[in-house]
């Protein structure tokens, strides 16, 4: 038999015995604290066929025990709450929250939590289709109005908790842009659910298609005066006709709020010297109606020298 000779490595074993005593005294001669703590909640193992159909906290409060060196070292994550949802069944239940739910490091020591149970409420997991309802965002061009709106799907499977299934009307799209738009927009959008319980089985977006028509209420203006735009200072011009007619483009509601000399007709004489111009005549008006006519398009202008 071999005979064991206990001064082998003497030297590591007395490195090795120094080491253990340096630790002994940091840990002994660390100040113990307390400190509070709001820490996640994770909830496990939710049976199968069950919803949550309340509102769940998210974070509980702690106070915790150690070494003020451990505790200075504790990040977001290192201590959370565990909740075991596995003998869960319909309706209201309650979960005590104790020491040994509270996942945290080695030498600390959780002293309360606060709160020490949890009420949660649970409802059989339902599905059923509601149709989408596309949303749009802005407004079309001068004279034209949003028409006829279409998602492709039409329907979707919404999924949750059976009264909230129950509720759900419809789902809903992020918001399509029409601003400036004079012809059909067609854009692939999100789709959701308004209540944060509820979510869609499947489909997570959907194409939505919007018409824009021309609105549907025409007003003309007679005898709008042509005003002779950017004309040198040096010289004087006439126009004829002097006036022309506006026929504007609208909805009922801006076509009644729009007065006569809201609405300007002109003729741009920018860079025109002396001269006879057969001149194309346009009209400024509000953002609210499009300008669909002048009557006449075109009028004469005489440039002359001199004032």
């Amino acid at each position: 038999m071999k005979a064991i000779w206990p001064f082998r490595h003497l030297g590591l074993k007395l490195l090795s015995l120094v080491i253990a005593l340096l630790l002994w005294m940091a840990v002994s001669g660390e100040e113990t604290v307390e400190r509070g703590l709001r820490v996640p909640l994770e909830l496990q193992q939710l049976p199968a066929g069950l919803e949550l159909a309340a509102d769940v906290p998210i974070t509980v409060d702690l106070r915790v025990r150690g070494g003020s060196g451990e505790l200075s070292r504790v990040s977001t994550g290192d201590v959370v709450a565990v909740l075991d949802l596995r003998s869960a069944r319909a309706g209201r239940r309650v979960f005590p929250l104790t020491s040994d739910q509270i996942r945290a490091p080695f030498g600390i020591d959780i002293v309360q939590i606060t709160p020490s149970a949890i009420a949660l409420v649970f409802e059989p997991s339902t599905s059923r289709s509601v149709p989408v309802v596309p949303a749009v965002d802005g407004r079309p061009a001068p004279g034209y109005v949003v028409g006829a709106m279409a998602a492709d799907p039409a329907d979707v499977e919404v999924v949750g908790p059976e009264t909230a299934v129950k509720r759900a009307s419809e789902a809903v799209t992020e918001p399509v842009s029409v601003t400036g738009a004079r012809e059909r927009v067609r854009q692939l959008v999100t789709l959701g659910v308004l209540d944060p319980s509820l979510r869609l089985k499947n489909v997570r977006s959907a194409t939505v298609s919007v018409q824009i028509v021309p609105a549907p209420m025409e007003r003309t203006l007679r005898n709008r005066p042509i005003h002779l735009r950017n004309l040198s200072s040096s010289l004087t011009a006439e126009a004829t006709p002097s006036s022309v007619d506006v026929t504007l483009r609208g909805s009922r509601e801006a076509m009644s709020r729009i007065e006569a000399d809201e609405v300007a007709a002109f003729v741009d004489l920018a860079g025109l010297g002396a001269g006879d111009y057969q001149l194309t005549v346009h009209a400024d008006t509000s953002r609210d109606a499009g300008v669909t006519r002048i009557d006449p398009t075109t009028v004469q202008i005489r440039i002359f020298s001199g004032k």
